[in-house]
């Protein structure tokens, strides 16, 4: 018998405190520091630039995503959120106005508490934002788990709360209709599990998408 998800009122849409930083970067055209908790995340815009030939493409621009870790080379896992954060902005950008340019985005974590990929594609938004790149929409991405003893939902998680997870989503929502854009799960999970995380992630993105216009608001408001 699956797992009756446990979830309280308080705990549908809380997120652990965010902050953040731009432009502190003087190199690229937009950049971001983005934290969540104690989770830490740097990204960097730079474009449209000339494409190399080999990935010049004519009908559109490239997109191009760097995901480098605190120490050591990228693993496997690294490679998979680099891969994850490419596709979706690949969805955000307009890049048919940009035809055989290229955007690159670079993203270096610098501490991971929980949460990891969600932060690396926020900051990443934040960036591309502020780099004044033409969007479709914003997007913003959630993580929650489901724990392996109580089948409690727990969203935001961090590192202590994942060590007891059962399954881990990682969701991003695009800022109009709060559509699906892209979702990425470890684990095994039930259709039951999928919808109602994806409901609860659902709700709690609009948190981070009023962070968003607030922290944009108060850099304009310096500039």
């Amino acid at each position: 018998m699956q797992n009756q998800l446990e979830t309280t009122e308080e705990e549908e849409c809380v997120l652990r405190p965010m902050n953040c930083e731009l432009n502190q970067l003087s190199r690229p055209d937009g950049s971001a520091m983005f934290m969540q908790g104690d989770t830490v995340v740097v990204a960097g815009v730079y474009g449209p630039i000339e494409a190399k030939l080999q990935k010049m493409m004519h009908d559109r621009a490239t997109v191009e995503t760097m995901f480098s870790p605190a120490k050591g080379p990228p693993c496997v896992d690294d490679r998979a959120k680099e891969t994850v954060i490419r596709e979706t902005c690949e969805a955000v950008l307009l890049t048919a106005l940009h035809p055989g340019m290229a955007i690159s985005i670079n993203v270096q974590e610098l501490q991971d508490s929980g949460g990891l990929l969600a932060c690396a594609i926020n900051a990443a938004c934040l960036a591309l934002i502020i780099s004044s790149i033409s969007m479709k929409f914003t997007v913003a991405a959630v993580s929650c788990m489901i724990d392996r003893e109580s089948g409690k939902l727990i969203v935001d998680p961090d590192s202590t709360q994942i060590q007891q997870a059962r399954v881990t989503f990682t969701y991003v929502f695009e800022g109009i209709k709060k559509d699906l854009v892209s979702c990425h799960t470890t684990g095994r999970f039930s259709e039951n599990e999928l919808m109602e995380s994806l409901e609860k992630c659902r709700a709690a993105s609009q948190n981070i998408f009023d962070f968003y216009r607030n922290i944009v608001e108060q850099y304009a408001i310096k500039l």
